[in-house]
């Protein structure tokens, strides 16, 4: 049985959650402020959070940023009534899975978590490549960290995830859609421009290295290959 913890000040609409998501099979937590969320993502470990980003104590984002720097790590999908694209992207630099705006449809909920859920970690690093190693620049998915000059950076995951896919295909070029397709799923509420954004983050973190990310004009991406 899978644990979820809704993170929610709004008492009618945490209740109405917990009701289906019990219903689904699921168990169910409740937390109506951020202290709260993270006594129960320490002790509890839930496997994925229903994070409301505004709530009276503090903020979803920085709940987020510290619940995916943590040892239980859970998938964390954002509710909230702002639907501006700056506000998803911030998210998603946080590491958020998924991102729905209120007002939302439960059967779209239920199918988002699901789709989440199978999201996992193990399944990414399971790729044929668990390390790869160009010069002083190392990408480890199995403790799923990068280092530089054997410093590690300071990567959220959709980073990691995005210089992991472009580095395991080298001299391969692909397109913003098939940059979120791989990396997130068909079903990812993510615009292409997120993904310029995220790039341009990704080069600054990787100083020199950032250059092996290049642009195809007009087409999308791709990992400079190696020759030697």
């Amino acid at each position: 049985m899978k644990k979820i913890l809704v993170v929610e000040d709004e008492i009618d609409i945490s209740e109405v959650i917990a009701f289906n998501l019990a219903r689904e099979g699921f168990e169910v937590l409740k937390a109506y402020n951020g202290v709260t969320a993270l006594q129960l993502v320490n002790s509890e470990k839930p496997d994925l959070i229903l994070l409301d980003l505004m709530l009276p104590d503090m903020s979803g984002f920085d709940i987020c940023k510290v619940v995916k720097a943590s040892d239980v790590s859970p998938k964390v999908i954002m509710l909230t009534a702002k639907g501006d694209e700056s506000n998803i992207i911030a998210g998603l630099e946080l590491g958020a899975d998924d991102y729905i705006t209120k007002p939302f449809s439960m059967k779209i909920l239920l199918a988002r978590i699901k789709s989440v859920l199978r999201r996992s970690k193990e399944g990414f690093a399971s790729e044929n490549l668990k390390k790869i190693t160009i010069k002083s620049l190392e990408i480890d998915t199995v403790k799923h960290k990068v280092t530089l000059a054997e410093q590690e950076l300071d990567l959220t995951a959709t980073e990691f995830k995005l210089l992991y896919f472009l580095a395991s295909n080298p001299g391969s070029v692909y397109t913003r859609d098939q940059i979120i397709h791989s990396i997130h799923g068909t079903d990812y509420p993510v615009t292409k421009r997120s993904i310029d954004v995220q790039i341009t983050a990704l080069r600054k973190k990787l100083e020199g290295y950032g250059d092996y990310v290049e642009t195809i004009r007009g087409v999308g991406y791709r990992f400079k290959e190696i020759v030697g």
